[in-house]
């Protein structure tokens, strides 16, 4: 089985990788880093540069964890993109990152994380950027 991670470069994404990590080393299982822009996009924020990947690859290599990585331009919605892909690869956890939004903001524009933790028919790891900066420092504390 794998741990799949859908990743977009911003600190939600980086936190979402960390814990992807985290979970692959815990699990014992190899990566899968999604991170996939949208079909016929002239520029994507989403899509993560040669650099950032590399770098991402070198965090994970240092854990010993194996990395696939899938950019493949997906059409329409991200979040059945990201359910898609974990049943193909038979993902044990699917890891997002959660970025903080108004009641009005979800309203509007709805929720891809949402739309994640309700079809995905697998166990879903829903992080913030503080509450993995605080469960790392609090690990080194305990040591």
């Amino acid at each position: 089985m794998t741990v799949l991670v859908a990743y977009v470069p911003t600190p939600e994404g980086d936190a979402a990788f960390t814990a992807a990590v985290a979970e692959a080393v815990r699990r014992r299982e190899r990566l899968v880093l999604l991170n996939t822009p949208r079909q016929g996009a002239p520029v994507s924020a989403a899509m993560a540069d040669e650099e950032t990947v590399r770098a991402l690859l070198d965090r994970a290599s240092a854990a010993d964890v194996e990395v696939e990585v899938r950019q493949e331009a997906h059409t329409g919605d991200l979040a059945d993109e990201v359910v898609r892909v974990a049943a193909a690869v038979d993902a044990s956890v699917v890891v997002i990152g959660l970025r903080r939004r108004s009641p009005v903001g979800k309203l509007l524009m709805g929720s891809t994380a949402q739309r994640i933790l309700l079809d995905a028919d697998r166990p879903v790891l829903a992080v913030k950027p503080n509450a993995v900066a605080d469960r790392r420092h609090r690990n080194t504390a305990d040591r």
